[in-house]
């Protein structure tokens, strides 16, 4: 992957982290436990499924 790939990637993650963190219970993120989960719970709900998506599309572009 080059660079400018890279770069654009961690840009959209950071944009994710914000949206991510001012839609969390800022009350379970008190501690590492409460981030851990907070973060864990977003992934498999939010990012997870888009991530399945891609996996997909390139799994029917192969047949």
């Amino acid at each position: 992957m080059n660079q400018e790939k890279q770069e654009r990637i961690k840009a959209c993650l950071q944009e994710l982290s914000i949206l991510l963190y001012e839609e969390a219970d800022k009350s379970k993120l008190t501690d590492l436990e409460g981030i851990e989960k907070t973060v864990r719970s977003q992934v498999l709900e939010l990012v997870s499924p888009e991530i399945a998506l891609f996996l997909l599309n390139k799994k029917q572009e192969q047949k």
